[in-house]
C-alpha cells in the first residue's frame, strides 16, 4: 500500500520541536490547521458566517435534542450494553466494531454520485427491520459489516480479519459485495484489505486481540486519567495507517481524521444516559479534539458561509477536479474547516453553552445535516446560505 506524502519515521520534524507531540495542552491537528491556514490563501473563514452559523447550530442542537446520545439513534449502529460493564462480551464486541469501522472509514465518494449505479450495499433498513434498502456512502461500510455479522462471519474480530487463512481476500470481497444494480465496487478495496491485516495483526500481537485490550493498555499507561487527545496520539503512534499526516511547506501537518473520530465514536457510544454520570472511559471529556476533516463537512461549512473559496478553487470543484492527497487545495480546505468549527465552538462557549458544545458534537451534527441535505430530506432555513458546491474529490485512505 502506497501512502502519499507521509513523513518517514526517524525524521527530525520541526513541527514536533515547536509544539511537542507529547504535550497534552495543544492538539497538533489544531496547530497544523493554523499553520496551513496562515500559508495558503485559497480558503478563508467568514467571520459573519461564523456568527450566524454558531447561532443556527446552537439553536438546532437544542431544538433537535442533539447530544452524544444521538449516536445511539442511528439505525445501523451497534450499541453497547448499559450500564457500562467491561466484563460484558457486548462491550468488547462494540469496541471491536467501532475500531474496524474507523479503520475503514474513508473514501466513499463515487464518480457516479446520485446514480443508482453507484456503489451501494443492500441490507436491512435497521437492525430490527425486515425491509431491505441500498445504503451508500459511509453507511455502505456499516451495512456491509453488519450484514456479515448477521451472516455469522466474525468480521469485526481482529484475530479473524488479521488471518489470511481464516479470512481470505475472497471472503472480504464477499463482505463488501455490491447491491445488484451497482456498477462499481467499494473504492480502494486492496488498501482496505491491507489495513485490516495491519491493524488486526497489531491488536493480536500487542493488545490481546481486541480494541478493548488497547483501551486497557491506554488506561494503564495514564493511570485511568488519560485524555481523549492522548488516546488519539496513541492510536497514531501504534497504527501507521492512522497517521493522516503530510509534509507541507517544510513542516509536518497532521489531520488525524480517523484517529480522532474513532476516539469520538467510542466516547459517544459509551456516553452515559445522564449528564450527571461520569463517562466510564473519558471522565475528562473530549474537548481537546477537533472536527474530523473529511469532504462532506467542508461542503456544508461552505454552504453555511463559514468558508469562502477562491474563484479558482470554486471552478475546480464545479469541474469535479480531483486533488492529490496532500495537494494545496486539499490541505487548505481541511485546515480551514478545522478552524471554522473551532471558532463556532468558541462562539457557543462565549454564549454560555459550554456544557452542551464541543467541536466533536458540532462535527457529528454537521455531518448528519450534510447527509440530509444530500438526499433532499432537509433544506437550511432561517439563515443566509450560498450555493452548495460539489464536495472536493481526493482518493485516499485518510478520509
Amino acid at each position: 500500500m502506497t501512502i502519499l506524502s507521509r513523513p518517514q519515521e526517524g525524521d527530525l520534524l520541526p513541527f514536533e520541536n515547536h509544539y511537542g507531540y507529547t504535550s497534552d495542552a495543544i492538539n497538533p491537528v489544531a496547530a497544523s490547521a493554523e499553520f496551513v491556514f496562515n500559508n495558503v490563501s485559497l480558503v478563508q473563514i467568514n467571520d459573519d458566517g461564523v456568527t450566524a452559523a454558531a447561532q443556527y447550530i446552537g439553536n438546532r442542537l437544542i431544538k433537535d435534542g442533539y447530544t452524544p446520545r444521538t449516536w445511539h439513534t442511528h439505525p445501523l449502529h451497534l450499541c453497547p450494553p448499559e450500564p457500562y460493564d467491561p466484563a460484558h462480551p457486548g462491550t468488547r464486541a462494540t469496541l471491536d466494531w467501532i475500531f474496524l469501522i474507523s479503520s475503514l472509514n474513508f473514501s466513499f465518494w463515487s464518480y457516479l454520485d446520485g446514480s443508482d449505479d453507484a456503489f451501494g450495499v443492500e441490507w436491512r433498513e435497521t437492525w430490527d427491520s425486515d425491509r431491505h434498502v441500498v445504503h451508500t456512502g459511509y453507511w455502505s461500510l456499516v451495512a456491509a459489516l453488519d450484514r456479515a455479522l448477521e451472516e455469522g462471519i466474525p468480521i469485526t474480530d481482529p484475530s479473524f480479519y488479521a488471518s489470511e487463512e481464516r479470512c481470505p481476500d475472497s471472503l472480504i470481497r464477499h463482505v463488501f459485495r455490491v447491491a445488484p444494480q451497482a456498477k462499481e465496487g467499494i473504492p480502494l478495496l486492496p488498501q482496505r484489505m491491507a489495513i485490516m491485516r495491519e491493524v488486526g495483526a497489531v491488536l493480536c500481537a500487542d493488545f490481546g486481540g481486541s480494541f478493548q485490550g488497547f483501551i486497557e493498555a491506554f488506561q494503564r499507561r495514564y493511570r485511568h486519567d488519560g485524555t481523549a487527545l492522548q488516546l488519539a496520539q496513541m492510536v497514531t503512534d501504534t497504527f501507521p495507517s492512522f497517521r493522516d499526516e503530510h509534509w507541507f511547506e517544510g513542516r509536518r501537518v497532521s489531520f488525524w481524521k480517523r484517529a480522532q473520530i474513532m476516539v469520538a465514536e467510542t466516547w459517544a457510544a459509551f456516553s452515559p444516559p445522564s449528564d450527571a454520570d461520569p463517562h466510564p472511559l473519558f471522565p475528562r471529556g473530549i474537548g481537546q479534539l477537533t472536527m474530523f476533516a473529511d469532504y462532506r463537512v467542508p461542503q456544508v461549512l461552505h454552504h453555511l458561509r463559514l468558508l469562502t473559496y477562491h474563484p479558482e478553487l470554486v471552478c475546480a470543484l464545479e469541474a469535479h477536479e480531483e486533488f492529490a492527497s496532500g495537494a494545496r487545495e486539499e490541505v487548505a480546505i481541511r485546515a480551514a474547516s478545522i478552524l471554522a468549527v473551532e471558532r463556532v465552538a468558541a462562539a457557543l462557549r462565549a454564549d454560555g453553552r459550554a456544557g452542551a458544545v464541543s467541536s466533536v458534537l458540532i462535527d457529528f451534527f454537521l455531518w448528519d445535516l450534510a447527509k440530509r441535505l444530500e438526499t433532499g430530506q432537509e433544506r437550511i432555513e432561517g439563515i443566509k446560505t450560498q450555493p452548495m458546491l460539489p464536495a472536493h474529490r481526493t482518493r485516499s485512505i485518510w478520509y
